[in-house]
């Protein structure tokens, strides 16, 4: 498969017919991926931040998947004595299924299936950051950029996209780690593809241009992750 341009193929996990045990399994696994591929450190570094001088915060996340991100954020703003709302938003019903089971009641994340464009946190005050982790290489074009759009216009803090960088060694080397670790089938083929439908740093500026946004921030963070944001 040539990485010149983006793939188009859809990943297995997208199927509506995949059951939700096997989907749980999947996110399951994929939460253990980027727990290796340290997929958190760079949206925790994002709110370190993002949030100086604040004591509480709201954010949305867009596409939770198995909900470990938000579990991330919320240990991390526990340990720091910061007061986190967070609510994660999925299309996917299945996602708040397997999100719901793997977190404790007590963290106190709120999980709901639907579409971000519905929710844009008049109801909470406005959001202060919205995130989003493995999703925009899901988006066609024309959905990216108005998720681009809605982050800038309904943030008071902030942004930021955590995804994949399309290079090559990530993209040979994905299925011989996700072999050896023994991820589940469905995550070494998706995984791979995820890495082909992803992006390169030169191909975001034009993106951001076309959803009106002059001053995000594009920087690749190891190991294979391309990260877009922007601070007020």
């Amino acid at each position: 498969m040539t990485l010149a341009v983006r793939a188009q193929a859809e990943e297995l996990m997208d199927a509506e017919d995949l059951d939700a045990g096997t989907y749980a399994d999947v996110v399951g696994d994929l939460a253990r991926v980027n727990v290796v591929t340290m997929a958190a450190r760079p949206t925790l570094d994002f709110l370190k931040r993002g949030t100086r001088g604040m004591t509480r915060f709201r954010l949305l996340d867009v596409g939770f998947g198995d909900g470990d991100m938000l579990r991330r954020i919320a240990r991390w703003a526990k340990q720091r004595g910061i007061e986190a709302e967070l609510l994660g938003i999925d299309l996917n019903p299945r996602s708040e299924l397997a999100a719901t089971a793997h977190t404790p009641a007590d963290m106190g994340i709120t999980y709901i299936t639907g579409d971000y464009a519905d929710h844009d946190g008049t109801d909470r005050g406005g959001w202060d950051f919205v995130i989003s982790s493995l999703v925009a290489h899901h988006m066609t074009h024309e959905q990216l950029v108005a998720f681009l759009r809605f982050m800038e216009a309904k943030t008071v803090r902030g942004w930021q996209v955590n995804d994949l960088h399309r290079h090559g060694f990530a993209h040979w080397g994905f299925p011989i780690l996700a072999t050896i670790a023994r991820w589940h089938p469905i995550v070494r083929h998706d995984g791979q593809l995820s890495i082909a439908r992803s992006y390169r740093p030169g191909e975001w500026p034009p993106i951001l241009a076309e959803a009106g946004i002059a001053d995000a921030r594009v920087a690749r963070v190891f190991p294979f992750r391309l990260c877009v944001e922007r601070l007020r």
